[in-house]
């Protein structure tokens, strides 16, 4: 590890209740402060207390986009932690624990044991949570960080608990930095500033900052892990963004809030997780229908029905491909990371009022709760807004035609109210001025005529929306293709396969509807070999491109079991695949957590 590419991982485990994100949110704070980038991803259990977490940690000199495949420090809060996570410690690691409560079980050669007595430090006190502030005091001290901006932190943490609290945590944290210092093995390499402080936030932060700088003004939702981040960032903003926030009775009166606040004009927005997002499909198929601009991002969890509510899977996508009954056009896109989330939800708005039609927002819970570093310069707070071919204010007479057929598909869109735009707006299919066609008789030349008008809008979003792009040698041995989160840790895989002499590239698809078939097709036809990465059992985006584009693949590598891929999960699967030919499926087992 050298000082030009600094990349170091820390593991912080213990159970729900000791404060294990707490450790992190401040060496957070420290390294963002340096210019440092950084990823963290929290394994949890859906519990209050008790349980398990694990919050990996991992700081880089360059962009960090996934946790990685090793600890460099491990932090231990409790026995169960140490138990766990001591075999995966490889010699020059350190493990840092309170010696008052946790034995440490056999000393892996190499390994720097770290006990550090927090009673003695601590002068006896009760507080449990007291070790939190000794071990992030040690880690600075371990790697020769200056203890002082941790100081400031402690006193801007604690100074509503009284000047007691204060003096405490920062007297044991002095007390264990020096402990640190005279006892413990120091890392030999310093760590780097970067060229300028970084931004924080998680991914559901960015998402739904990215629909206030949209100009979102209304949001609905009902709490459902691992959503429910974006509810929260809402209403924590609301009056000062005026945004109007509801949270209400279940997602079929979210949806349908959402879908009147938009007819209304106003832009509007809702998240939440597949099982709501079952509630909420008929009411999909209606802004269909009628029209109507829609944004609901669904953050997939480990399903079906409830699931476990904190872990991370790729399994609602063809529940998104099928949602509602019949046909109508519909946007799907997966964002790759927390940054491109933010980006791509102001472009998705102005998609969905310039095409009145719904759009889904694929994230799942590794992006919608993992931490990220972020360039401030790199975000847009007042992004280009499009609201596409609106009405807002009375230029006609005789007549308007809500659905008026026309090349585009797109029919001028009048708000509900404007003098001489009277017009049906009704879930029944209708004609050009929105009467009902079951009214007069069920007319199959105006039934069709319709319906190829709504199914037209796919042809000009496709030319609007990127293709996917393949990243690497067109020559590589190996195609890596993916979707969605995955883009980090397959980006990763790739590095490591072409270090070990394995030529690999990528291919990563971000829009999954409208789908640039005949693009993915040139591509992959030049390719070697192909192989599928998913996070989920039975390979739905294998799926869903073999029925778009007739392509088979070599091979696939899956994990299904909660937690997101490691890079050499990839790394492994290839390898296998490439050293035994038959075998064509690698179902990834590993269970780190």
């Amino acid at each position: 590890m050298s000082v030009s590419n600094f990349d170091f991982t820390l593991a912080i485990g213990g159970a729900a209740g000791q404060g294990v994100a707490t450790p992190g949110n401040i060496l957070t704070r420290i390294f963002t402060r340096r210019g440092l980038h950084f990823y963290a991803y929290n394994a949890y259990q859906s519990i209050i207390r008790g349980g398990h977490s694990l919050l990996t940690f991992r700081v880089g000199s360059e962009q960090v986009k996934t946790h990685g495949d090793k600890f460099d420090l491990l932090i231990a809060l409790n026995q169960d932690t140490m138990d766990r996570h001591l075999v995966h410690m490889k010699p020059g690691t350190w493990v840092l624990f309170n010696s008052d409560t946790i034995q440490p079980g056999e000393i892996t050669e190499g390994v720097h044991f770290c006990p550090i007595p927090v009673n003695e430090l601590s002068n006896n006190n009760r507080n449990k949570l007291i070790q939190n502030t000794a071990a992030i005091a040690a880690v600075l001290s371990i790697l020769n960080l200056d203890i002082t901006e941790f100081e400031k932190i402690l006193v801007n943490m604690f100074t509503r608990k009284g000047e007691e609290v204060v003096e405490l945590n920062v007297s044991v944290g002095r007390a264990s930095y020096e402990y640190a210092k005279k006892n413990f093995t120091v890392n030999s390499q310093n760590v780097p500033r970067g060229s300028k402080p970084l931004g924080v936030w998680g991914g559901n932060e960015a998402m739904a900052m990215g629909a206030a700088a949209a100009g979102v003004k209304f949001y609905s939702a009902y709490p459902m892990s691992p959503s429910t981040g974006i509810l929260h960032w809402m209403a924590r903003n609301s009056q000062e963004l005026g945004i109007m926030v509801r949270q209400v009775e279940d997602e079929i009166s979210v949806i349908n809030m959402v879908i009147g606040a938009s007819h209304a004009g106003c832009r509007s927005m809702c998240a939440t997780s597949g099982g709501g997002f079952a509630l909420m499909t008929e009411a999909i198929g209606a802004a269909g229908m009628m029209e109507i601009p829609l944004v609901i991002v669904n953050v997939q969890r480990s399903g079906p029905s409830t699931g476990v509510p904190t872990k991370t899977e790729q399994g609602d996508l063809w529940q998104a491909l099928g949602a509602s009954q019949g046909d109508f056009p519909r946007i799907i896109v997966a964002p790759l990371d927390a940054l491109d989330g933010f980006n791509t939800i102001p472009e998705l708005f102005n998609l969905t009022d310039k095409y009145q039609c719904p759009a889904i927002v694929l994230s799942d819970q590794l992006i919608a709760e993992g931490t990220f570093s972020f360039d401030p310069d790199d975000i847009d707070l007042h992004p280009k807004i499009d609201r596409g071919e609106l009405i807002t204010k009375s230029t006609q007479t005789d007549g308007y035609k809500r659905y008026k057929f026309t090349d585009s598909g797109v029919s001028p869109r009048a708000l509900p109210g404007i003098e001489g735009y009277v017009h049906v707006v009704a879930t029944d299919e209708h004609d050009e001025y929105g009467v009902l066609i079951s009214d007069e008789y069920t007319h199959p030349h105006k039934r069709q005529a319709m319906l190829e008008k709504r199914q037209r809008k796919l042809i000009g979003i496709e030319k609007e929306i990127d293709p996917p792009k393949l990243e690497g040698s067109e020559s590589a041995e190996v195609t890596l293709i993916g979707w969605g989160t995955t883009y980090g840790v397959i980006n990763e895989a790739v590095q490591q396969l072409n270090n070990k002499g394995i030529s690999a590239n990528h291919l990563h698809v971000k829009w999954i509807v409208p789908f640039h078939g005949e693009v993915i097709t040139d591509i992959l036809s030049k390719s070697n070999k192909t192989i599928i990465v998913e996070n989920n059992y039975s390979g739905l985006f294998y799926r869903y491109m073999r029925s778009e584009t007739g392509l088979d693949v070599d091979a696939h590598i899956r994990k299904y079991d909660g937690e997101p891929f490691m890079p050499h999960h990839v790394t492994d699967g290839v390898k296998e695949i490439l050293a035994n030919k038959t075998k064509l499926y690698v179902p990834v087992h590993e269970i780190i957590v």
